[in-house]
């Protein structure tokens, strides 16, 4: 075995291990019959992760060029006697960088999500779905925040949209008479969203703790917008004491805090952190987060969750929006929740992250 991974090409690990193998099955380097290489030996050779390894001999299985079996190991399936030609070899898909930033939900457990939707939902994936998103993936996604979160919403409470920028143009609509207090610096298509929407906002300088209690007290808003865990660019995370004073400051002036939640759920931290819609007690925070750092940028699908006083005015003012993203996707999504997928690669990643750091830390 003699491949190579090129850290310089866009593509994937796994997918330039998935093709080297797929060469060489082809070329009958492997066989019929023959056991190919084992996860543990191509991640030895070529530098990568056994997980990665893994997932590119998956692959195969998912295409027919090979089985596992128990114990055993991969074999090949494939027989080039068995077709008329030999099967053209495509043009390498060079992935978004961002995408393995993200990282990388496992291509072949998406793949089988999709094929078994497929098969189990059928024509229903054509019917339109609910302007505030499909029944099933907003129940999906109530279980799951109860279960990772601490957060116990209803699914009318639940909107889905296809990513952030959709969803802060909703918040503005639904808020357009108030002025709006976002941190400075913040995500800029933030601002770019609100200038489009004609919001009025002021910008409170962002600290090493979060924004100070006199720029709060200061300030004419009454809808906060904060990202509270890693916000961007400038990676802060706010402590429990900040929280609850956001949280107070609503309170004490009627006013509104938007939890843009972005990235989360990959703290290096063995318990996730505690969010402010599960800590509002009696404050109005809307929740807004999304899986395009979970499973993939491509993934246009995010959600708001509403505070129950909010859920009818919504419905009033912007129920008559079609949700925009696709049934599939949004069936797709709700499987790999229910299926414990979902939370599987969570994990996974977070404890890759934790070993880095600490590797870090050690160096």
């Amino acid at each position: 075995m003699n491949y190579h991974i090129d850290k310089k090409d866009g593509t994937s690990a796994y997918l330039q291990l998935y093709y080297a193998l797929r060469r060489d099955i082809l070329a009958e380097v492997y066989p019929c019959g023959s056991r190919l290489p084992s996860k543990r030996t191509i991640a030895a050779e070529t530098g990568v992760s056994v997980i990665t390894a893994e997932h590119a001999l998956a692959l195969l299985c998912d295409e027919g060029y090979a089985e596992a079996r128990q114990r055993s190991g991969f074999f090949v399936r494939y027989r080039k006697r068995d077709f008329s030609g030999v099967p053209a070899m495509p043009a390498e898909r060079h992935m978004p960088q961002a995408h393995a930033q993200s990282g990388a939900f496992p291509f072949s457990v998406l793949a089988k999500t999709v094929r078994r939707v497929l098969l189990d939902y059928g024509e229903l994936i054509l019917v339109k779905s609910d302007n505030f998103g499909c029944s099933t993936l907003r129940e999906a996604i109530c279980a799951y925040l109860a279960r990772s979160r601490a957060i116990a919403v209803k699914p009318q409470q639940v909107i889905i949209g296809s990513g952030a920028e959709y969803l802060y143009g909703l918040a503005a609509q639904l808020l357009k008479d108030r002025v709006f207090a976002v941190e400075s610096p913040c995500y800029d298509k933030i601002t770019k969203v609100y200038d489009a929407q004609g919001v009025r906002y002021e910008q409170l300088p962002l600290h090493a703790d979060g924004i100070r209690s006199a720029d709060l007290a200061a300030t004419r808003a009454t809808v906060l917008h904060v990202t509270p865990f890693n916000s961007y660019p400038s990676g802060i995370t706010v402590g429990v004491s900040k929280k609850h004073e956001y949280l107070r400051w609503a309170k004490e002036r009627g006013g509104i805090v938007i939890e843009d939640n972005y990235d989360s759920e990959l703290t290096v931290s063995q318990k996730t952190e505690d969010a402010l819609f599960a800590m509002a007690d009696g404050a109005d925070v809307i929740y807004l987060n999304t899986f395009s750092q979970t499973l993939a940028p491509s993934m246009r699908i995010g959600y708001l969750l509403l505070p129950e006083r909010l859920v009818e005015p919504f419905r009033q003012a912007l129920g008559f929006y079609s949700c925009t993203v696709p049934a599939l996707d949004q069936y797709v999504l709700a499987e790999l929740l229910q299926s414990g997928d979902f939370e599987k690669h969570i994990n996974r990643v977070r404890r890759q992250r934790r070993k880095a750091a600490q590797k870090k830390d050690a160096d």
